[in-house]
């Protein structure tokens, strides 16, 4: 477990209980962080907002885990309440965000054409990537099969053109592992229960874009 600790913790005196400490937190967190584009303020008791395409998605994943308990979905959205309300940014959203990312063990990004660059969906990228190093599960909702997202073995330009949406997460999609999927509930199971693509797992795998072909 050690050789993941970075090596300017060992040389700055810190014991092997706060070691451990660090590394039962980075094991703790369990939650899947679903990350999409919804207009602000937000409210999700608003009508309005189940017409926002990318905050459907996000439904669907929810109704997946109601219909069927084994589904790999743990909601990280749902431990504490809305963070995008109109509440206070800096004193209650922002906190609670990074909260519920510090929860986490990965991202589940959704990326379509409807996706715009938000002040949440910054923060969520900049943190929780920048940051923290979680890992990112791209769900691209405009394709439904992976052989789509694909020209020969690099994902499409229509695809890659979609990072340019939140120029954070372009710039700091190669410090961590992604994989690229389209919005298929066998997709996404599988990207959910491959630990590599998780903050605990991330060291197995070489910091690149993945998909499945």
């Amino acid at each position: 477990m050690l050789q993941n600790i970075p090596n300017c913790l060992k040389k700055d005196g810190w014991t092997v209980t706060t070691i451990n400490l660090l590394t039962s937190t980075i094991m703790s967190r369990t939650k899947n962080y679903a990350a999409f584009y919804v207009a602000e303020p937000f409210n999700p008791c608003n009508l309005g907002a189940h017409a926002t395409p990318d905050f459907r998605y996000y439904n669907q994943l929810k109704a997946w885990k109601s219909q069927d308990i084994t589904f790999p979905f743990a909601d990280a959205h749902a431990s504490t309440y809305s963070v995008r309300d109109g509440s206070n940014w800096e004193y209650t959203l922002k906190p609670r965000l990074r909260e519920r990312l510090r929860n986490s063990k990965n991202i589940v990004l959704f990326l379509s054409q409807h996706t715009c660059n938000s002040r949440a969906l910054r923060e969520e990228i900049e943190y929780g990537v920048g940051e923290l190093g979680l890992p990112v599960i791209v769900v691209y909702p405009d394709y439904k099969n992976g052989d789509e997202l694909l020209i020969g073995n690099q994902l499409r330009y229509s695809v890659t053109s979609l990072w340019d949406k939140i120029p954070q997460f372009k710039n700091l999609i190669d410090t961590v592992p992604t994989l690229h999927i389209p919005l298929s509930k066998d997709y996404i199971k599988a990207a959910l229960t491959n630990p590599d693509f998780t903050v605990q797992g991330k060291g197995n795998i070489k910091i690149n874009k993945y998909f499945y072909h």
